[in-house]
């Protein structure tokens, strides 16, 4: 999507554009199909498919960033030290593997299985599985991997998969957008739908009912060196090229600049697959990107490159009521 384009997009799902009104009509077939599809599923007309094992599902009701991936890595990290053995499945959005789904290991291709995979994997330590079809995808984890109990990234609009726990993200900043579904509007689903989920987590500031959930970071790694690092305090150069290809960038670049970094910002379309030339800036500065776009450009070997890891903070509040939810799987699944 080229900056014209993401800037009318922009103007028409978060401002007062009037080409909301000419897409309304549209808007009201999709509302129509969505329901229609979750209505047959919900009356089991079509088929869905029941894990042998728990299902957390983490997912959004917009169109872009919200802060998914971080928040599925925070999960199954919890799990991990509850006790359990969690295994992760997603996606794997613009993976080209000829075949689904994959098997994903920090050595793994992020061309093949997906960049958001990819991180996954390396940052969790944890089986990750991914394709388009999350029963699949579940099915060969539980093959090849000791799991019992499986976070699922990004498929709260999967209705063909059950799920024991539905976690919504919402970005602070944006929320609802113009409140209005595709293409007229941000919205996947109409905001009801986050009357019937477990937990909201909102990117930024929570309103009532939603845990807010804040970005953390304190280094600044080299691509392809990630154990060479330096604090983002004491980065030499606050002057920097900042790139992201990610469904919110204005959020990592909102980040750099709390950081006290000076950015000349270069947006690309999200899961983008860079080149060298896309990075052939005419000076010597610095580029820092996102960890997940940085699994792409290893094979660079640029010495200019940097990206920035992501951690996220929860309140206890959010965990102690992901432990009573949790709970109540394991206790409902003993008295079944």
């Amino acid at each position: 999507m080229n900056d014209s384009l993401r800037n009318l997009v922009d103007d028409v799902w978060y401002g007062r554009h009037p080409a909301r009104l000419a897409l309304m009509p549209l808007t009201w077939i999709y509302r129509g199909v969505t329901a229609l599809r979750r209505a047959v599923y919900d009356s089991r007309l079509l088929t869905v498919y029941r894990a042998p094992v728990p299902v957390i599902v983490v997912g959004n009701i917009t169109v872009g960033g919200t802060g998914k991936t971080p928040l599925v890595i925070w999960l199954a990290r919890k799990l991990k030290e509850y006790g359990f053995k969690p295994g992760i499945v997603a996606r794997g959005y613009r993976g080209a593997a000829r075949s689904w789904p994959q098997q994903v290991r920090a050595d793994s291709d992020a061309v093949v299985v997906g960049d958001e995979a990819l991180l996954l994997a390396r940052r969790t330590g944890l089986p990750v599985a991914v394709g388009p079809q999350r029963s699949a995808d579940i099915a060969a984890l539980l093959k090849h991997a000791d799991v019992d109990i499986i976070v699922c990234d990004d498929g709260l609009q999967h209705y063909a998969l059950a799920r024991d726990l539905e976690i919504a993200v919402l970005d602070g900043v944006r929320r609802y957008g113009n409140g209005q579904c595709l293409p007229a509007g941000p919205l996947r689903e109409p905001q009801a739908r986050l009357a019937g989920v477990d937990l909201v987590v909102t990117n930024g500031l929570a309103a009532r009912g939603e845990f807010a959930m804040r970005y953390l970071a304190s280094h600044v790694h080299r691509v392809g060196h990630g154990q060479e690092r330096v604090a983002l305090a004491d980065f030499a150069d606050k002057q920097v090229h900042a790139v992201a290809a990610i469904g919110n960038p204005d959020s990592f670049f909102a980040l750099l600049k709390r950081n006290g970094f000076r950015i000349t910002q270069h947006v690309f379309p999200d899961h983008h697959a860079f080149t060298r030339e896309d990075l052939a800036f005419d000076d010597t500065l610095p580029v820092v990107m996102t960890e997940k776009d940085a699994v792409k450009c290893e094979h660079f070997n640029d010495e200019r490159l940097w990206y920035v890891p992501i951690e996220v903070e929860l309140p206890d509040v959010f965990e102690r009521r992901f432990k009573t939810l949790l709970q109540e799987v394991f206790d409902g699944q003993e008295a079944a």
